[in-house]
C-alpha cells in the first residue's frame, strides 16, 4: 500500500484539529497514529515505520524532534505541533507497550540473512541496538522493522539527511554500499 504525502497530510490535518486533546482514553488518543502506522503499530504502508514495541525514550525523542521540526516529515511535523510535552510522554509510553511486530511469513533467503548478519557484526550494530536488535532507552528497535523503511533510514543516515544524536550512524555506514544496505535491511526485518 502506498500513500502519498498529500493524502497523509490531509489525514493528519483532520486529526490535528483536536481529537487527541478531546479523546478520553489512550486507545482513542493513539487511534489516529494507527491510520498510517498500522493496527497495533504494525505498519503495512510503504516507508512508514512500525511503532510496535519501540523503545519509549526513542519515540519520545522522535516525537519531540518532529514537533520542533528538528526532524522533517511534513505530516508528522503537522500532527506533532499540536502535542504538549505530556502528550508526547503519554504516546511514547503507550507505544512501548504494543506487542512486537509479527514475523514475516515469506520464506527466508539464507544467503541474504548471512550477509546481513555479517554486516551487522562488522558495523557493531549489536553494541547499541542490543544483541537481539530490540534497542534500549533512546536506541530504537530494529528487529522486524519494515524492510523498506530500514533501507530508507540507512540511506538517510549515510547521506546525513536524517538527524541523529551524534555522527555515529553516518560514520558506521560510510563504508556500506547500496547492495549491502539491502542485505542489512533484509536481515533486520526478518529477525
Amino acid at each position: 500500500m502506498k500513500i502519498g504525502p498529500r493524502l497523509l497530510l490531509a489525514g493528519f490535518l483532520a486529526v490535528a484539529s483536536g481529537p487527541f486533546a478531546r479523546a478520553d482514553t489512550i486507545e482513542q488518543k493513539v487511534a489516529p497514529c494507527f491510520a498510517c502506522h498500522g493496527e497495533r503499530g504494525q505498519s503495512r504502508t510503504e516507508n512508514i515505520p512500525s511503532l510496535s514495541a519501540q523503545q519509549p525514550a526513542y519515540v519520545l525523542i522522535q516525537l519531540f524532534m518532529f514537533r520542533e521540526k528538528l526532524r522533517l516529515f511534513e505530516p508528522m511535523n503537522q500532527i506533532a505541533k499540536t502535542f504538549s510535552d505530556n502528550d508526547l510522554r503519554i504516546l511514547s509510553d503507550y507505544i512501548g507497550t504494543l506487542p512486537k511486530q509479527d514475523a514475516l511469513a515469506d520464506p527466508l533467503d539464507p544467503a541474504r540473512m548471512q550477509r546481513g548478519a555479517a554486516l551487522a557484526q562488522q558495523g557493531h550494530c549489536n553494541v547499541c541496538h542490543n544483541a537481539d536488535y530490540s534497542g534500549h532507552d533512546n536506541i530504537p528497535r530494529l528487529a522486524r522493522q519494515r524492510e523498506d523503511y530500514l533501507l530508507k533510514a540507512l540511506r538517510e543516515f549515510k547521506s546525513n539527511l536524517r538527524p541523529g544524536y551524534d555522527a555515529t550512524m553516518a560514520e558506521v555506514l560510510q563504508a556500506v554500499t547500496e547492495d549491502q544496505f539491502a542485505d542489512l535491511a533484509y536481515f533486520l526485518a526478518h529477525l
